[in-house]
């Protein structure tokens, strides 16, 4: 038989695809290897049969040890659990889905470099949103002495053995042809919820890489079905839930209520670890306070005005000449500046027909009049007392974020700004710039600019304007109330008098008691608001019904009933409750 390997450099390569124990055995079957490489089998063999799992002491603590003491990183109990039961009982392939804040990177780089340090991993491949590359990036070699390359435009695949890539651009075809044609001994994927459909290229490009060991990382492996779920899982480990007819017989009450729990959770526990806040997952407080301010007579009549146009055309309904989201969006934005507000009424004026145009660039010409801004004055006033501190001061719209920056600017006071439009290097120095540069004390920040981004260097937060979504406000607080935070937090969330905005934060306050960190209640709160996707129409719906204060404040009443009466209901057993036991009352189990 005539050898396929005819140099050392032709088998070097042979060599890591020797290191896949499937592709061994179906090589032994085929018969395609020479004495030399059945030689080079038999030891691969030998290795194989030598291991029977993991000892309980990781590699990972004498070899890290100074460096964290560096870095001040301390693993919490139930990070060294998490990865002493992937690499030993899940055997590598596993989906991390702790709550949002309790460290599923820092379980994801242990993980890494204990198999780097054990040998069974060589070549690596991280896929990650690439609003996150540059993070992944700074937590590996400042934390794990791990130093991977960021893949950007054409990017040599083969010739680097750890790597940080954007899902987006390894998908792409002319690096997917690359990737797919390699074999990584581990794949670790961020926020991976993006993979639950097996339909959407994200998912059928994952599936088709090569791969030994898995690593899925996802706060929400559950946002709307069972579906999701189990495609997530069978794309780690194919098989283990059957197929979607089967499990969909034997554990789907309804879309999100799982039946034969039991069962189901046995299965789950094979490929699933997730960490829940406890009492042993101790974050420092935190502390909330609501900052009212009467609006001038100016900001009031722009407000009244604004509104009235928005319930005019809201109640229109399909006759209406504007977007019913647009409206939405209008009613927002005068809640956070004129400014904000001027920028959608000129784009609606340009479509407006002539009679509507008119009401519109008169509403334009009143934003444009107003000489002070309530709002920026209490900020400032904040500012005064927060001495040194770093503040993060979290908008909504970009019009008011470069507003907020050019007035701070006016008065002496040095801001960087921080959206979802800046480039990754630009984001990267930023952050850096705010963090280390004395000056720099306030950073304006948006949404999307926010997104993953871990800021618990700095303690105190400004809501210059409250989402409507009360999921966005608690990810907004995330940002700096997360492990790493050694700090009490202060949030002030900043309320104009007499507006929409009042009266919604009296519903997340009195109502449904958003702020108070009770531990269990806050998920339960905020997966409520993320399957009430129509929250912000019946905001707005409440609004539009209402003929003045009173009743508007009497309809928002009705609906934190409405919203008390859902989150008290006992419900079947969902999937949240299979997922999760608090990491305390595992540690407590585990002491037992």
């Amino acid at each position: 038989m005539k050898s396929i390997l005819t140099t050392e450099q032709e088998f070097t390569p042979q060599l890591e695809f020797f290191t896949d124990p499937a592709e061994i055995i179906k090589g032994i079957h085929r018969q395609e290897w020479d004495s030399w490489a059945a030689f080079c089998l038999r030891v691969r063999a030998a290795e194989l049969s030598l291991f029977t799992g993991f000892d309980d002491q990781l590699l990972i603590y004498p070899h890290l040890q100074e460096r964290w003491r560096q870095v001040g990183l301390i693993p919490y109990p139930h990070q060294e659990a998490t990865v002493k039961r992937v690499i030993g009982e899940l055997r590598g392939r596993a989906i991390l889905a702790d709550e949002v804040g309790l460290g599923k990177t820092i379980e994801a780089g242990m993980i890494i470099k204990e198999y780097t340090l054990r040998g069974l991993v060589k070549r690596i491949l991280i896929l990650t949103p690439a609003s996150l590359c540059r993070q992944w990036a700074a937590e590996l070699s400042q934390k794990f002495a791990l130093y991977p390359v960021l893949a950007k435009g054409d990017f040599n695949w083969e010739r680097y053995d750890l790597v940080i890539a954007s899902l987006d651009l390894a998908k792409q075809e002319k690096h997917r042809k690359v990737i797919e044609n390699l074999y990584y001994d581990l794949l670790v994927v961020d926020e991976a919820h993006k993979l639950k459909n097996p339909a959407t290229k994200n998912w059928q490009f994952v599936s088709q890489i090569r791969k030994k060991f898995f690593l899925l990382l996802t706060a929400t492996p559950l946002q709307n079905d069972l579906k999701e779920l189990f495609n997530l899982i069978s794309l780690l480990r194919p098989g283990q839930l059957g197929s979607y007819r089967q499990f969909k017989r034997n554990f789907v009450a309804d879309k999100r209520t799982a039946k034969n729990p039991d069962e189901l959770r046995s299965l789950l526990g094979r490929v699933m670890i997730r960490n829940k806040r406890g009492p042993q997952i101790n974050l420092p407080p935190r502390k909330v306070a609501t900052m009212p301010l009467i609006p001038s007579a100016a900001e009031q009549e722009l407000y009244q005005k604004v509104t009235a146009f928005v319930k005019e055309e809201y109640r229109k309904g399909e006759r209406a000449n504007v977007n019913p989201l647009t409206l939405i969006t209008l009613q927002r934005e005068v809640c956070s500046s004129s400014f904000a507000a001027a920028t959608t009424l000129y784009n609606l004026a340009q479509k407006a027909g002539e009679a509507d145009a008119e009401k519109i660039v008169t509403l334009m010409e009143l934003s444009g009049q107003l000489k002070e801004n309530s709002k920026m004055n209490l900020v400032e006033e904040i500012l005064r007392h927060t001495g040194e501190e770093k503040v993060i001061i979290f908008t909504e719209f970009l019009a008011t974020q470069r507003y907020i920056h050019a007035r701070l600017k006016r008065n002496g006071i040095l801001s960087l700004t921080f959206d979802g439009s800046m480039s990754a290097s630009k984001k990267d120095f930023t952050l850096g710039r705010f963090r280390r540069d004395p000056a720099h004390r306030v950073l304006i920040c948006t949404e999307s600019g926010g997104e993953g981004v871990n800021l618990q260097f700095c303690r105190t937060m400004i809501n210059y304007d409250l989402p409507w979504n009360p999921m966005r406000l608690e990810q907004r607080i995330g940002r700096i109330h997360r492990l790493g935070q050694t700090r009490e937090v202060y949030i002030y969330n900043l309320v104009t008098r007499g507006t929409i905005e009042e009266h919604l934060l009296k519903l997340l306050l009195e109502k449904v008691r958003l702020f108070e960190v009770v531990i269990g209640n806050m998920e339960k709160i905020v997966n409520f608001f993320a399957k009430e996707k129509s929250f912000e129409s019946r905001v707005m719906g409440a609004l539009v019904a209402a003929e003045d204060e009173k009743e508007l404040s009497g309809n928002l009443e009705r609906l934190g009933d409405e919203i008390l009466v859902k989150l008290n209901q006992p419900e079947p057993l969902s999937v949240d409750d299979l997922l999760a036991v608090p990491a305390a009352e595992k540690s407590s189990a585990a002491a037992e």
